[in-house]
């Protein structure tokens, strides 16, 4: 556990007299309410990040983690501000949960979630907004947030690139066969032929990402160079004609129809309650025997138990991702050690996809630019808002 706090910071005496509400305007169509602080208020700041250890001590670029908090910790604290940062965040005894009841701001990361339920935001009466420290926020309650007029964002595209990559990463290291073959000269050995037996090209395959955003449409993007014989999107948002015709991306409207035409299927979806478990046995026996699956999207899009007996059973050639249901995710986890016949398949990684050092940079001078905003009462990025004061301000998170 590592938790880090000045001591002088607990000594300012915090302002919480009621605020008025001024509304913002932050496009020609959406108004936004925003709380506009007096900037010389203390107030508390939580942040819940992973811990960096020796690592943090190498390299200061590691800026999502405990050690180096994001960069702001001396900004914050020359305005009065309190600020706890912490890995700590399970039961009720973690420094998470015991600071947060009297927390205003929030700061989560994807990679380390402090899990936000609405038994939690319950028992938090000062908390009024949350900030997401990267992309994706569906480990907070967004409905109870909703309710409470808790304003929740992030920081859109700080790491849409970052995943983008990591996809056709993880596409050519399953369709090629890499970590059965990297393993193999580990141990001493050489045998091409074992490696070659389930070795395929990217060229003339059909492809399909489940979401087709701004990570989604980067991936495919990303793909035209190979050659595929088509690239295939499911979304219950249409890609814009121009920017299909970019990609030369073909939408199916029917998920098990999708599925079925592709060789490869990479998950570029928000988690939400329409695609938590979506990928479970049934769905599966709609792909190609023997295709392959990535996912670093969210883990919990993912049935964990049927993915690996998918890959056992030959239904699924291999999965790779960075993403699990549970983070971290135990050691006997099935992903962990799940393969398929020929002892390969799985690709699976710790959640870092999108925290790579130039990722970092640009989520947390995302993250100071949000609190500035929101100190001074200036309007936010719209793409950042997922939820405003009392409404959700984006389709992301599912058809509302």
């Amino acid at each position: 556990m590592s938790v880090l706090t000045a001591s002088a910071s607990a000594a300012f005496k915090r302002n919480l007299a009621s605020s008025a509400k001024t509304p913002r305007l932050l496009s020609g169509r959406t108004l936004a309410p925003t709380v506009n602080y007096n900037s010389s208020a203390g107030l508390k700041v939580l942040a819940v990040l992973y811990k960096g250890g020796e690592a943090a001590k190498q390299e200061p670029r590691l800026l999502g983690s405990v050690e180096n908090q994001l960069g702001i910790r001396e900004w914050l604290e020359s305005q009065g501000h309190e600020y706890i940062v912490t890995d700590d965040k399970e039961g009720p005894n973690s420094v998470f949960q015991k600071n947060l009841k009297d927390t205003d701001i929030l700061i989560t990361t994807p990679f380390h979630p402090g899990y936000l339920t609405r038994e939690l935001i319950e028992k938090s009466p000062n908390l009024k907004l949350c900030v997401t420290a990267g992309v994706g926020s569906d480990h907070i309650d967004l409905n109870a947030a909703v309710e409470r007029d808790i304003e929740v964002l992030e920081v859109t595209g700080s790491n849409v690139t970052s995943v983008a990559e990591h996809v056709v990463m993880s596409i050519l290291l399953l369709v090629r066969n890499f970590v059965p073959a990297h393993e193999m000269i580990e141990r001493g050995e050489w045998q091409v032929s074992e490696i070659a037996k389930n070795a395929y090209d990217l060229e003339g395959k059909v492809i399909g990402t489940l979401g087709a955003g701004r990570i989604g449409f980067r991936v495919l993007e990303r793909l035209q160079p190979f050659s595929p014989k088509e690239l295939l999107y499911y979304d219950y948002n249409p890609l814009p004609e121009a920017a299909a015709k970019q990609v030369n991306a073909r939408r199916v409207e029917d998920l098990k129809d999708f599925v079925s035409q592709c060789d490869i299927v990479t998950v570029n979806a928000p988690l939400h309650e329409g695609t938590r478990n979506l990928v479970n046995a049934d769905l599966l026996k709609h792909f190609k025997k023997g295709a392959w699956l990535v996912n670093t999207a969210r883990g919990a899009i993912c049935n964990a138990e049927d993915v690996a007996a998918a890959l056992k059973s030959g239904q699924l050639n291999g999965y790779a991702g960075d993403v699990w249901n549970v983070q971290p995710a135990p050691k006997d986890h099935p992903w962990r050690q799940m393969k398929n016949k020929y002892g390969g398949g799985n690709g699976m990684v710790p959640h870092y996809s999108g925290t790579t050092l130039d990722a970092q940079a640009r989520y947390a001078a995302g993250t100071k630019q949000i609190l500035e905003n929101y100190f001074k009462g200036k309007p936010q990025e719209p793409a950042n808002i997922i939820v405003g004061r009392g409404k959700y301000e984006t389709k992301s998170y599912g058809q509302r």
